[in-house]
């Protein structure tokens, strides 16, 4: 404890010597007791070590937290993700966090190696070079290994000494300044600043085991294999540990040298059309996206391919989400307000009680403004912001990974436009949501939800014959075509949707009452295979 209250000191010390809290407090003032604690921990005898002078109030927030260190520019990469939190100014401060910091020597870095992969793998690695880029969790290098005769380049990444022990002693130190804040001013509760600080330990922790990289890259490769365009480098095992990640090495032009692609020959037009669509593709299709594609993570390699590099931040959608997603996109292009609204009160991502002609309302207001502006205004990325928003209004509950999804677009749109400006959001993004919905609407995937509901009824009810008759029964009439469920039943998967944000919004309140939800789960069964019957009796 004393160490930690020795680390807190030294920490709020570092914060309160620093700009960065008088420049946060012009966009959001913090709570009396911080500003009297910051007060304190800033009488000094001496001048400051260094000063921000001529700089926007945003280029001193990001020096003066580039300046404390690791841990701080894990926390403001993170809040800049997390607008619901730190408000939408804020997070735009800090989307312009710079991780760069001085690298650490190449006697270091070899040593790692021969403790991390041993002494043979390490003997095999040829011509390691200098440090070529370097961040607060880790440096890359360029090397060579003989492969069955065959030389290839490789790029290792490496963690840097005991950032893991010196990360979670200053984040453990600030939980507890967060606890202290929280239960002083017991207005800051409502910030969640503990939960905050605990949220970026996992994270981050998650983010310091490369092994965790290595495999979202390895799935992130095989999900993309025949996609066109796109190439995810290849990750070898043999040369990757905790604190050492080897992929290929990529020949390849930065995304951010317009100039230079175009005298290569490179169409950048297509390129910026196929970099939104690879990216909702990967969101919708397999649900799991690149959460961190800014210019300096996209290479064009001389081939003409988008390469992605980095895969520390990673995101996810289940299947759910990503049928919620493209709905409610496809619905805004087609202009269908009635549908969107449809969709979230189906969903249960608004309550029942909702007047859906009302959302419509509020949707189209979001919608029609945007149908009216110019091409290279209209965002989706932006149009997602406005809508968590609106849906804010009528009790949506935040749905973090659909949040992560939108920055992602926000900065995925932005990258496509600085290579054409002209980029035609909704067309570029129409064939792709298209294609997804028609197959997941399709006979063959319509049979297989059928399918995989009723295995779930027998699983979760296997005392209930009578109820296994009625769900065989209704798979017969499904296999010989008599019952069409993509269009009498309204939407198997909707039901799902709505089962599945309720466990995920309600979850403690299920652990408690798990004995009376299981009888809801049950009648929700017993109402699904009712409504396929009712759907039949209609038809025939």
């Amino acid at each position: 404890m004393l160490k930690k209250i020795f680390i807190l000191f030294k920490i709020a010390r570092k914060l309160a010597l620093s700009d960065a809290i008088k420049v946060i407090s012009k966009i959001h003032k913090p709570p009396v007791v911080v500003q009297i604690l910051v007060n304190i921990f800033s009488i000094s005898l001496t001048k400051k070590d260094y000063e921000l002078k001529n700089l926007s109030d945003e280029e001193k927030l990001c020096k003066s937290i580039e300046g404390m260190g690791t841990t701080f520019i894990k926390l403001g990469q993170f809040l800049a993700t997390r607008p619901d939190i730190i408000g939408e100014k804020l997070s735009k401060q800090l989307e312009k966090l710079q991780d760069r910091v001085p690298p650490f020597s190449n006697d270091e870095a070899k040593n790692i190696l021969k403790d991390e992969l041993g002494e043979e793998v390490y003997n095999s690695i040829l011509n390691f070079s200098e440090p070529i880029a370097a961040a607060s969790i880790a440096q890359v290098h360029k090397a060579q290994f003989n492969d069955n005769g065959t030389i290839k380049d490789i790029a290792i990444k490496i963690l840097r000494p005991d950032i893991k022990k010196k990360f979670n002693e200053e984040i453990d130190a600030l939980m507890l300044l967060a606890y202290l804040i929280e239960n002083i001013a017991t207005k800051t509760k409502r910030l969640k600043l503990m939960e905050v600080v605990f949220l970026l330990k996992e994270i981050t922790n998650h983010e310091m085991d490369l092994r965790f990289e290595a495999a979202a890259a390895n799935e992130f490769s095989e999900n993309t294999t025949n996609d066109v365009g796109f190439f995810v480098p290849k990750i070898y095992w043999n040369f990757t540990s905790e604190k050492v990640l080897t992929l290929d090495w990529v020949e390849g032009q930065s995304i951010r040298e317009k100039d230079i692609l175009i005298e290569k020959g490179i169409n950048v037009k297509n390129v910026a059309t196929d970099i939104i669509q690879h990216f909702l593709r990967h969101a919708v299709r397999d649900g799991f996206f690149h959460a961190d594609m800014h210019q300096g993570n996209l290479l064009i390699d001389n081939s003409g391919r988008i390469v992605t590099i980095d895969f520390g931040i990673m995101g996810r959608l289940d299947k759910l989400n990503r049928k919620f997603l493209a709905e409610i996109l496809y619905g805004f292009i087609l202009r269908d307000y009635k549908k969107v609204a449809d969709v979230h009160i189906v969903a249960g991502l608004v309550p029942k009680n909702v007047n859906v002609d009302e959302l419509a309302q509020a949707l189209r207001s979001i919608g029609e403004p945007i149908f009216g502006q110019s091409v290279k205004d209209i965002s989706g990325g932006k149009l997602l912001k406005q809508l968590f928003d609106i849906t804010e209004k009528f009790n949506m509950q935040t749905q973090p990974q659909l949040l992560l999804l939108q920055k992602t677009m926000v900065v995925v749109e932005g990258v496509a436009r600085k290579l054409n400006p002209e980029t035609n959001i909704w067309e570029v993004s129409r064939p792709v949501l298209e294609d997804w919905l028609k197959d997941v609407k399709s006979p063959k995937s319509t049979f297989d939800t059928a399918l995989n509901t009723s295995a779930e009824i027998i699983k979760r009810i296997p005392d209930f014959p009578g109820l296994m008759d009625k769900a065989e029964y209704a798979l017969k009439l499904v296999a010989e075509g008599k019952l069409n469920l993509g269009t009498n039943n309204k939407n198997l998967e909707m039901e799902q949707m709505k089962l599945k944000n309720f466990r995920n919004n309600n979850f403690n309140d299920r652990l408690i009452n798990l004995e009376e939800n299981k009888i809801k789960v049950i009648d929700e069964e017993l109402k699904r295979i009712d409504t396929l019957e009712q759907a039949f009796n209609r038809e025939f």
